[in-house]
């Protein structure tokens, strides 16, 4: 191999490396919204009260 191939696959490597982590940091945010969302739907389900009574006039 010359310098000038191994230089060039270090290079590639680095910028894959640099997509992969800045993929998985997006899934990790994607993720965390998605949890957090799930628990705000879950807190507003726990409520007994909310959907128990409905108030129709004819």
């Amino acid at each position: 191999m010359n310098i000038g191939s191994i230089s060039t696959n270090i290079s590639t490597s680095d910028i894959k490396n640099d997509v992969q982590v800045a993929m998985l940091k997006k899934s990790l945010d994607t993720i965390e919204t998605s949890g957090n969302d799930m628990i705000k739907m879950m807190e507003s389900s726990v409520t007994p009260g909310v959907g128990q009574n409905i108030d129709i006039r004819v």
